[in-house]
């Protein structure tokens, strides 16, 4: 069914102190029959990743011309706060500047007894099951919401795109890293569909929630599923959702991105949101465990040349980073060459050259495994 006329609306997030609105644009397209699952792709909740409005971008301009059978619902720019937090010519906006907390770590953690809950509901069919958690889901947020002792700036933000992100079966979240190779956070749960997205490598992440919107996502289904196996019931995760690391912060490259749309409309196909047959890009994927994605921190202070590729696998004996100390010039310490204990592949780096004792200088996947 050919889509009806794309819908645009704006909602609230915020007020400024100067008691200007703050709000994100929406984009919701609606076939004239529903017959797949609804998605919900936002980008840009910190703001130097802006990549993801690209990739949304590139998406409205296929979906447009496709025959869905689902609502799909876009919201680039979701943090105007954080996308409009500058410093010279960089963007900070990954921090809430009211209160330091990660922008991408307000969301709300439903921590109802499911147990409990799923044993007061068991008698529903999946159908009604699954339509009654999503309410008791999106009224938790609104009693957050409406909490008569307020709630924090970011955590308002948080939840007005939860309550969004809740009311879809798919969900995905865009980023990107400081200077990153493209990666994806998939649920252990979902690891075959890793191989849709046009991403290279992949972390697969537990049913732990950490803050994040992946998480605020799938936890609460995955543990339905749980509680439901322990009665035995076999009862689906009703919700799939996924963080796209989308390369580099502070840059825009529509090619790239139509690279990342075609990934996501090849994984859109496969779930039967619109009619077209799409195949995913023909390359090899990897992976490995969350509790092996491993940070190596500086030993000491100074000015860092990142000599790791990344994205390239990098054996134990060759270097990842030198370590110039000017300071130290005439000693044995002026420059250190530094290597990791393990054979391990690079993903992301922190972006500056001049870095503190204890700066996470590079994200490293080890324990590696190819995905088919």
């Amino acid at each position: 069914m050919l889509a009806k006329k794309l819908k645009k609306t704006d909602i609230k997030v915020g007020e400024l102190a100067t008691g200007q609105a703050l709000t994100v644009p929406i984009y919701k397209l609606i076939p004239d029959e529903i017959s797949g699952p609804s998605v919900y792709i936002q980008a840009n909740v910190h703001g130097a990743e802006v990549q993801g409005n690209a990739v949304i971008f590139q998406l409205l301009k296929q979906l447009e011309q496709s025959h869905l059978n689902s609502v799909v619902t876009l919201v680039p720019l979701a943090n105007p706060m954080g996308i409009n937090q500058k410093s010279g010519e960089f963007t900070l906006g990954r921090f809430d500047p009211i209160t330091g907390v990660n922008w991408n770590r307000e969301y709300l953690e439903h921590e109802f007894d499911i147990e409990v809950w799923y044993l007061k509901h068991q008698h529903e069919t999946d159908d009604v099951l699954i339509a009654k958690f999503r309410d008791k889901l999106l009224s938790n947020c609104v009693e957050r919401l409406e909490n008569p002792w307020g709630t924090s700036t970011g955590k308002r933000l948080a939840t007005e795109l939860q309550k969004m992100g809740h009311q879809a079966d798919i969900v995905l979240d865009l980023h990107t890293g400081p200077k990153s190779c493209k990666h994806l956070y998939c649920p252990e749960y979902s690891l075959k569909d890793a191989g849709f997205f046009s991403i290279p490598y992949t972390l697969v992440i537990p049913n732990d929630f950490a803050g994040a919107m992946d998480e605020a996502m799938f936890c609460p289904w995955w543990k339905l599923s749980d509680v439901a196996k322990q009665f035995g019931r076999s009862l689906k995760v009703a919700v799939n959702a996924f963080t796209m690391e989308l390369a580099s912060q502070e840059r825009i490259d529509l090619e790239d991105a139509k690279v990342d749309a075609d990934g996501i409309m090849a994984y859109l196909s496969h779930r039967k949101v619109f009619d077209n047959n799409r195949q995913p890009l023909d390359m090899p994927r990897y992976g490995c465990l969350l509790k092996n994605y491993k940070k190596f921190h500086a030993p000491h202070a100074g000015m860092v040349e990142y000599l790791a590729e990344l994205g390239k696998p990098l054996s134990a004996d060759k270097p990842l980073v030198s370590l110039l100390r000017m300071d130290r010039y005439g000693t044995d310490e002026e420059l250190q060459y530094l290597s990791l204990p393990t054979r391990s592949v690079p993903i992301l780096h922190f972006a500056s050259a001049a870095v503190h004792q204890g700066t996470e200088l590079y994200k490293v996947m080890t324990d590696v495994f190819e995905i088919r």
